[in-house]
């Protein structure tokens, strides 16, 4: 069976978001947790999450939102040629934000500039057209360096909890999708 492993973004993802919900509605999926949500360090953040991988058996997939899509990011920058990373086969990222903007939160550190090159992995990007943390342009130009596929969602803010997505059918499609080819 297919792992997912969920990464949040700053502030971790509360009860009523998506990832959350998703999380307790699958078997087979897990949160990797962070020492320190609320003043994220890349190189905190990029080990727990190899950590996680690591203990990890089989094929894995990985479901991010906001910093979280930078934080996958960064792990294949850092990790995606090593044995254990192989194993993970996809990742949906969803709503990166622009890590390189001048009034980007200055709690969290090292994360810029936001990796470039492709991703060794399938991977789906999730893009609203009114995310107040990326410019769609921006997120897009990101996906092409990843070699990801990328989906504009239309209007959804950061597709978090205030954007009223309840269990989002339509990322789980996707999630679904990315499984399947694991």
């Amino acid at each position: 069976m297919t792992s997912v492993l969920m990464l949040p973004g700053l502030y971790n993802s509360g009860p009523e978001h998506w990832q959350t919900l998703w999380q307790q509605s699958m078997p087979n999926a897990r949160r990797v947790q962070q020492r320190d949500w609320d003043a994220p360090d890349r190189a905190d953040w990029v080990a727990a999450l190899d950590a996680a991988i690591r203990i990890t058996e089989g094929p894995i997939v990985l479901v991010t939102h906001s910093l979280g899509c930078a934080l996958a990011a960064w792990w294949a920058a850092t990790h995606g040629d090593t044995p254990h990373a192989r194993r993970v086969t996809g990742a949906l990222l969803v709503a990166p934000p622009d890590v390189e903007r001048e009034d980007f939160p200055s709690v969290v550190t090292g994360f810029v500039p936001m990796p470039r090159q492709p991703l060794p992995f399938t991977t789906i990007v999730a893009v609203s057209s009114d995310d107040p943390w990326c410019a769609p342009a921006k997120a897009q130009s990101w996906a092409d360096g990843w070699k990801a596929r990328c989906e504009h969602i239309g209007p959804c803010g950061h597709v978090n909890t205030a954007s009223n997505l309840g269990d989002w059918p339509r990322g789980r499609r996707w999630l679904d999708e990315l499984i399947a080819g694991a």
